[in-house]
């Protein structure tokens, strides 16, 4: 079947899935995470074809890696997806006007959601879970990198709708060739809502080529800053965290923001940086705070291209700076809008930072690895919106809905 026939009967089954009530809808995602790990060998076996092509050190190589323990987590997390209140049909709110209407505002599914995203098979879990929960039909198209491990998640997912009589055509896996994205992004009609989920190169495309609605997701460019009031036991166990927690994810941190006045407590600061064998990029005043602290083989003199750049590796760029205002100017001109952090005992500079800060996450104190879905207490997320329309953050229930008008009167007729 052509990717544009899925496509199309993705479309169809729109009011099948508007038919699928909530109980019925819990049962299939609670079925699913048990399905899930029942066949964790199976898993892990389509898995490991996909990871066998890959080399181990590219930085998607962790994104691509499932376990038994991720698969469990996975499971964990469809469990709590199917145990949240299905937002569809919400009243949001309600009136009725003197002229007898009586109005209602009511939360609905978006319809058709499209997702293509890299190589992230956790994501076709995910989506699906998300989708599903919120009365939306989901056509998933996942790189060529992850198609083994996609297709036996997939696989699952339609044996888990199967059992319960609900047509798999409510969830399509596109083939991983580029021509599939390229009728997923021409749908006009057929699909409502398009997120790319990935790396910037991917989302720009997207953005660029699509003909169908988007919604952006992604791109970490992720900033913290260190300022001279910051607590150095706490600064240097959250900006470790941030960094090496997950690398190729995209609320790693990418760029550590330093006031002048603490750059000789930064060897100590970033010493266990070294452990992990993360290369730092400084600027001038960084580089020679660090000579001769830090491993020469993993010190580089930063340049231009060093700052606005989603490193999703053991790579940290380092930028000083005399003030709260350079920081904020720093931030503004690189950030990704995504998360942003701020180290400070500095009430008047943590109100600042929250105030000014243009950012989906604005953290205070914390490691920006919490910028998550599951982690928001929101189950799961589809990806985290950087844009403002519609949706920002963490994509989760409420955010895959929209909503409609419903109006009742005695007869009322408007007059000429």
């Amino acid at each position: 079947m052509s990717a544009i026939d899925q496509i199309k009967k993705a479309k169809d089954a729109v009011v099948q899935m508007v038919r699928v009530d909530a109980e019925l809808n819990q049962k299939i995602l609670l079925d699913l995470a048990d399905r899930a790990e029942a066949n964790i060998p199976a898993i892990l076996t389509a898995n490991k074809l996909d990871l066998d092509l890959m080399p181990k050190d590219d930085p998607r190589y962790d994104r691509l890696l499932l376990s038994e323990e991720r698969i469990k987590s996975i499971a964990n997390d469809l469990r709590n997806v199917a145990r949240m209140d299905s937002p569809i049909g919400e009243i949001l709110e309600q009136n009725k006007t003197n002229t007898g209407l009586h109005l209602q505002k009511v939360r609905v599914a978006l319809g058709v959601v499209g997702v293509i995203y890299e190589a992230r098979p956790n994501v076709t879990f995910d989506v699906f879970a998300l989708c599903f929960r919120t009365g939306n039909v989901a056509i998933l198209k996942g790189g060529t990198d992850a198609w083994n491990s996609n297709s036996a998640i997939a696989k699952l997912i339609h044996e888990s709708l199967e059992k319960f009589n609900v047509s798999k055509e409510v969830m399509q896996l596109l083939p991983p060739d580029r021509s599939a994205a390229n009728d997923l992004m021409d749908a006009v009609g057929y699909v409502d809502v398009l997120i790319p989920r990935g790396s910037q190169s991917l989302i720009d495309s997207v953005r660029e080529n699509a003909k169908v609605p988007v919604i952006e997701t992604g791109a970490g460019v992720v900033h913290t800053y260190f300022d001279e009031t910051a607590d150095f036991e706490l600064g240097k166990k959250v900006i470790f965290n941030a960094k090496t927690r997950r690398v190729s994810i995209c609320n790693a941190l990418e760029c550590l923001i330093i006031h002048e006045s603490r750059l000789k407590e930064l060897p100590a600061l970033i010493s266990d940086m070294a452990d992990k064998n993360v290369v730092i990029e400084a600027d001038e005043p960084s580089y020679k705070a660090l000579k001769g602290s830090y491993p020469d083989s993993l010190l580089t003199k930063a340049n231009d291209a060093s700052f606005g750049k989603e490193h999703l590796d053991y790579r940290l760029s380092i930028k000083t700076v005399e003030n709260l205002d350079q920081a904020l100017d720093h931030i503004a001109r690189y950030s990704t809008h995504h998360s942003e952090a701020i180290i400070t005992k500095s009430q008047e500079s943590r109100d600042r930072f929250f105030k000014e800060v243009d950012a989906a996450a604005v953290y205070l104190n914390t490691s920006t690895s919490f910028t998550d879905g599951a982690q928001f207490g929101l189950g799961a997320e589809i990806g985290i919106s950087t844009q403002k329309l519609h949706a920002r953050g963490p994509m989760a229930l409420k955010e895959l809905t929209s909503y409609k008008w419903l109006i009742q009167s005695d007869g009322m007729t408007r007059p000429a």
